[in-house]
């Protein structure tokens, strides 16, 4: 063990591997639902073995501080710029409202406990869940220009204040949303969000991948000789279905020859055509005549049922098809619904299979008025040529690649970081954004424009779980070792009243923030509590109130006031340094 601590002293970058090898395979596990995540298991890593007194230089946490928050910027910048420049509006407004009585408690709870400007620091990181905000709390405490001994008394208490009241700030939050939430709103969840789901014009999406049921089928079936379907040509046939119905006609084999199919094409007699389609659809409508039912019935189920035999034709059926994400850039296409968007000649023949949206990827329910924005990302199957004919209308298509515009990267975090580094006096107190803030307004900035031109400044999306994840931990595991010796005495000494603040500090922002959004906002019951959610960056509530709900209704609140949210809990770090120094 002499030899191991030894070790660590001299070679500090083991240390820091370490942590995150224990951190993240700690986090890594649950019990109950209950888990501790890859940030906080780290950091209580990296104050245990901070114990050995070991030095690590604070460049390496500033550099992967930059990387996290650039990578936090680019993935929200999106839909922060849409929330506060177009119809996320109220939502936008509700997550500013949110933020501030998110930085009010901690404030508050410091005044009247008489905690240091570290120990709020760290109480605020922990209450409210944003880690981030720790990054720039300690440039601030920094520049306050305090003695070097009183600087990292305070450093060394802001982890301390974390660690104690995080576990209520993300169990606490998820079970205030989730369970009381509802009570307290008087809100019954499942109603509400299949009111909203029919207010949407849909029902609730079955199948996918890894089940055998699937919603997208491709079907061969025979014209007989006295089908109406005889002399009419592709679009006519296909303009005969009822409202709502999208079948199209995607092959057809005429004697020996098989083409592809156009809209002029006239069939005829003994013609075996390749239809694609729900399977609902399918069924309903080219289906056999019930037992029973009259030639008039017949006629409303469909104009052609029992007018075509389905056959096996594996050649016929063996389309080219793909399923590929297109990233949403168009201006055209924004804001518009999903019934709007598959009348449009680019939608003939594709199919959605799901909508993502904002950098924690939120499912978002594949509904009739269901508006796509920019820089969701879409999930299109069909026919090569199709899915490439409606990826030109919608975006790009946004195929795997493991390459990252370092360029672009590098360059975005340099100018954030000049402009964030410019301080201006005020009265003769220095007011800057630090280097942080700058970079977080950078990658906000070049991650909306490359919502808008896909061009440039490509980053997969492993890469941004890296520079989001391992940027973050890499600096809280700095921090923590840094902050290892005086852990245990600042613990032993605020331990329990600082619990009991950190319950304060959770609780009160978010039950008045579910009153201020029914009351005074008025949101709809069934996204009232996934915009909640949003506010306060708890990804962990929204799952826990979708499962309540029984529904994925609740994530359609939740991305604009997440990038909102994010924002600015992040930045609030350096203002209560500010505010109580």
């Amino acid at each position: 063990m002499s030899w191991l601590a030894d070790t660590l002293r001299h070679y500090p970058e083991i240390a820091v591997f370490l942590s995150l090898g224990i951190g993240y395979w700690v986090g890594g596990k649950s019990y109950k639902g209950f888990s501790l995540g890859a940030v906080t298991a780290t950091l209580l890593a990296a104050i245990a073995i901070g114990q050995l007194h070991i030095t690590i230089s604070p460049n390496v946490k500033s550099v992967f501080f930059l990387m996290f928050l650039f990578a936090v910027g680019y993935g929200v910048g999106p839909q922060f710029v849409r929330g506060i420049a177009k119809d996320g509006l109220p939502q936008a407004l509700f997550s500013v409202v949110q933020c501030v009585l998110c930085l009010a408690a901690p404030i508050i709870a410091a005044k009247l406990a008489g905690y240091s400007v570290g120990t709020a620091a760290g109480l605020f990181a922990g209450s409210q869940t944003i880690s981030a905000s720790m990054g720039l709390a300690t440039d601030a405490i920094n520049r306050l220009g305090l003695p070097a001994d009183q600087s990292k008394a305070l450093l060394d208490a802001m982890p301390t204040a974390y660690a104690v009241s995080y576990i209520f700030g993300t169990v606490g939050s998820a079970v205030l949303l989730a369970t009381l939430g509802p009570r307290l709103l008087r809100i019954d969840l499942v109603a509400a969000c299949k009111e909203y789901e029919a207010s949407l014009g849909g029902t609730t999406e079955l199948g996918g991948a890894g089940q055998a049921w699937h919603r997208y089928e491709l079907r061969a079936y025979r014209i007989v000789a006295d089908s109406l379907a005889v002399g009419k040509t592709v679009s006519q046939l296909e303009a005969l279905e009822p409202e709502g119905t999208r079948l199209f006609i995607e092959r057809i084999r005429r004697g020996s020859t098989i083409q592809e199919a156009t809209l002029d094409y006239a069939l005829q007699p003994d013609d075996v055509i390749a239809v694609a389609g729900p399977r609902d659809q399918l069924v309903s409508l080219l289906g056999a005549k019930e037992a029973g039912a009259s030639s008039s019935d017949s006629q409303v189920v469909s104009v052609r049922a029992t007018k075509a035999q389905e056959i096996d034709d594996p050649e016929l059926l063996a389309v080219p098809a793909e399923g590929v994400d297109v990233y949403v850039t168009s201006k055209a296409v924004d804001g518009k619904t999903l019934l709007e968007l598959s009348k449009l000649p680019a939608a003939r023949g594709v199919f959605l299979r799901k909508i993502k949206r904002g950098p924690t990827e939120t499912p978002i329910p594949v509904l009739p008025n269901t508006k796509l924005l920019r820089g969701d990302t879409v999930t299109i199957v069909g026919r090569t040529q199709d899915t490439t004919a409606a990826a030109k209308a919608l975006g790009v298509i946004d195929r795997p690649t493991a390459v990252t515009d370092v360029a672009f990267v590098s360059l975005a975090i340099t100018v954030g970081a000049l402009v964030g580094a410019v301080v201006i006096k005020a009265a003769g107190v220095p007011i800057t954004l630090s280097t942080a803030g700058g970079a977080l307004i950078a990658g906000i900035v070049f991650g909306w424009l490359r919502a808008i031109h896909p061009t440039f400044g490509r980053i997969p999306e492993p890469t941004v779980w890296f520079m989001n994840s391992v940027g973050l931990n890499v600096f809280i595991a700095v921090v923590g070792i840094t902050a290892g010796p005086g852990f245990v005495s600042g613990l032993r000494e605020l331990g329990v009243s600082l619990f009991l603040w950190g319950i304060f500090a959770t609780s009160l922002p978010l039950i008045l923030g579910m009153l201020i959004a029914k009351y005074v906002f008025r949101f709809h019951p069934a996204i009232l509590l996934g915009v909640c959610a949003g506010a306060r960056t708890t990804t962990a509530a929204l799952g826990m109130v979708c499962d309540a709900a029984k529904s994925q209704i609740p994530g359609l609140g939740y991305t604009v006031t997440y990038a909102v949210g994010n924002t600015l809990l992040t930045i609030w770090g350096m203002v209560i340094v500010m505010i109580l120094a």
